[in-house]
């Protein structure tokens, strides 16, 4: 199998893995979390607790990538993509709904770090261009499922919406058995003791590089931000007049931007930098994001959301590029995992702050406070991570 054959079937299961991931997850979740009686605190928790399954597991899983090879963690993350969504229909309480989104966070902890590390790997000359269009892959079945998943909700109802998810997750399986990849590492047999030593040794080479952690930290502002649109999109585009099948297509507005913009972008960090790319996607971000919650027209919020993937894009495709330069090549995983974990605390930060900010103040205020954070985030990258 070429490294081409590998690159595009990778690219395949990530449309298909993390178009079932976000049918289950925007808008549906959130309108589902509110069908159970959930308030904003109650929402913001339903829908951060997979990304704190990230907090917890992707430095060491991406850690274990560099031991056992990635083919094994992959396998352990599709297979996280594919069961879950099966769960969702025979949920009927908050307690129960948020135990499965722990369970269903798997996925992005265990396989993203893999894969990322696997695609820095493939293409070391040009990381910037194959992540971008990696990540655009995954953008893809992104953007694709919270168009799709607001639709089923609208015309058939959340059961239907959750099976579907699971069946795309499948298909994403069935990829992965056609995939080849480098044989893991010669290992031999090691006493637990001595593999949590290993991993051990490449999460703390990674958590010494400053400039890896303030990039991932870049990174994690900007996933505030969209954590909070995930949240409360939903919820203000339903207050704003708009029906679940249009809040499905401003997110999948915004997927598309970031899909289209994504390799272009990487492409261009590749031959101009990726800081001042960094910082002007946090710029875009920011400015669009702090405009949302001052309409109610529907062509309005589709531009913003627009404007939002495009920064997005731009900062995604130069951070991850930026950590995978940092970082040693035998400790490509931890630092393609230490990005993946600081990146979910702000996702799952998001949520939460949102909620709280959102119950004491106003749409307006709390989305103008997370814009801040972004502000402040790029003059630290700007001022600490030097060319």
């Amino acid at each position: 199998m070429t490294q081409a054959h590998s690159f595009f079937l990778l690219c395949g299961i990530g449309v298909f893995c993390f178009l079932s991931y976000n049918l289950v997850r925007m808008p549906v979740l959130a309108l589902f979390a509110q069908s159970l009686g959930a308030g904003p605190e109650s929402i913001g928790l339903v829908v951060s607790v997979s990304t704190l399954t990230g907090v917890l597991l992707k430095l060491p899983s991406g850690a274990l990538s560099d031991i056992y090879g990635r083919r094994l963690l992959l396998r352990v993350g599709v297979l996280a993509f594919g069961l879950p969504p099966f769960v969702y229909p025979f949920v009927s309480d908050l307690e129960t709904l948020i135990g499965l989104r722990f369970v269903h966070g798997l996925a992005t902890a265990i396989f993203a770090p893999a894969a990322l590390a696997t695609v820095a790997e493939m293409y070391q000359t040009q990381r910037g261009a194959a992540l971008g269009w990696y990540t655009a892959s995954t953008q893809a079945g992104a953007l694709l499922g919270p168009v799709l998943g607001g639709w089923l909700a609208y015309a058939a109802g959340f059961p239907v919406t959750f099976v579907t998810g699971g069946i795309f997750g499948c298909l994403g399986l069935l990829f992965f058995f056609s995939l080849r990849l480098n044989p893991p590492p010669p290992r031999g047999e090691k006493r637990l003791a001595l593999v949590l030593a290993d991993m051990w040794k490449g999460v703390h080479i990674v958590s010494g590089n400053t400039r890896v952690l303030v990039t991932s930290v870049t990174d994690a502002a900007k996933m505030i931000a969209n954590g909070a649109l995930m949240a409360f999109l939903p919820i203000y585009g339903i207050s704003a007049g708009l029906n679940p099948g249009e809040v499905g297509l401003l997110f999948g507005i915004q997927g598309v931007t970031s899909f289209l913009s994504k390799p272009v972008m990487g492409r261009a960090s590749d031959r101009f930098g990726r800081r001042p790319l960094i910082l002007l996607g946090l710029l875009i971000c920011a400015g669009s994001f702090v405009l949302i919650p001052s309409t109610s027209a529907f062509p309005m919020l589709l531009a913003l959301a627009a404007g939002f993937g495009f920064g997005e894009a731009v900062v995604t495709s130069s951070t991850s590029a930026l950590v995978a330069d940092l970082s040693e090549l035998k400790t490509l995983g931890a630092g393609m995992g230490m990005q993946g974990m600081i990146n979910d605390i702000g996702h799952a930060s998001g949520p939460l702050l949102a909620g709280l900010l959102i119950a004491h103040l106003s749409y307006q205020g709390a989305f103008a406070a997370i814009a801040v954070i972004q502000l402040v985030a790029a003059g630290i990258f700007w001022i600490v991570v030097k060319r």
